[in-house]
């Protein structure tokens, strides 16, 4: 490889993998310590140590031959990884251009659960609440249901938070929202649904909007319709800028694993 090409390389490198840490830092100093943010620390300086030792990586590598093809071999790994990470974009994009079509005439609104702090609803939740609110004032006659169970160390269930927040927020009755406060989980949250749902003599089968964020439309989508329903209607809420692209990251891992796990 020319010179030019690796001092390239490097400096990509290096500001790409700076980028990285600093970013993740900055979700770790506010409590947002996950997967999605320890996996792109951690691949930051990997990135950051490429790009200013690499002479030294690659003089000690080629001491051994089996270390060289070892380290060929990661670096082939990650890059059919970066390419299945793209295709996941650019499907979850496109999932995310079709919610924002008009919602037709739905028997039941579902609000995925997102946690909560201290009684309130994270920022995450919230933009699932605001993005369900519109609706529910525009479908009188729709079931609403808020999903989510209590948290570690919460006396109150995510659900009854949920309520609490559309009541307050946008004079939504609580009257008309059923609350699922057992669930601990996207899967969870739609099998305990279901319930309530069969409760009200409302089927599966009929059209249901779910409201969830927009990184995670594709999997709740795909574990509805595993579980049965018939014609879910995703409806995204926009994920925070300061989130936004970690909640994609650690989407992506979860994603594939509900694949392996059997969700759908």
């Amino acid at each position: 490889m020319p010179k030019s090409s690796i001092m390239l390389t490097r400096v990509i490198l290096t500001i790409i993998g700076s980028v990285m840490i600093i970013d993740c830092l900055i979700l770790m100093v506010f409590d947002k310590i996950n997967f999605g943010s320890v996996v792109p620390f951690l691949l930051g300086m990997v990135f950051v140590a490429h790009g200013i030792f690499w002479r030294n990586i690659r003089r000690f590598i080629c001491q051994n031959r089996w270390l060289s093809r070892f380290w060929y071999a990661l670096w082939t790994m990650f890059l059919i990884w970066f390419v299945s990470f793209g295709v996941f974009i650019y499907a979850l994009q496109q999932q995310i251009e079709q919610s924002t079509r008009p919602i037709p005439k739905v028997a039941a609104i579902i609000v995925l659960g997102s946690g909560t702090v201290a009684g309130k609803p994270t920022p995450t939740l919230a933009k699932r609440l605001d993005t369900a609110a519109p609706l529910i004032h525009s479908q009188k006659s729709a079931l609403v249901i808020t999903s989510g169970g209590i948290g570690f160390g919460q006396t109150r269930s995510e659900a009854n938070i949920m309520a609490t927040y559309l009541y307050d927020t946008y004079d939504i009755s609580l009257k008309r929202i059923l609350q699922e406060g057992q669930s601990t989980s996207t899967a969870e949250n739609l099998i305990y649904s279901q319930e309530i749902l069969a409760a009200k003599g409302l089927s599966i089968k009929a059209p249901i909007a779910i409201v969830t964020s927009d990184f995670h439309i594709i999997r709740a989508a795909n574990i509805a319709r595993h579980q049965g329903y018939l014609q879910p209607i995703m409806l995204a809420s926009p994920t925070p800028l300061s989130i936004r692209y970690n909640a994609w990251f650690r989407e992506y891992f979860a994603f594939v694993s509900g694949w392996l796990f059997g969700e759908y």
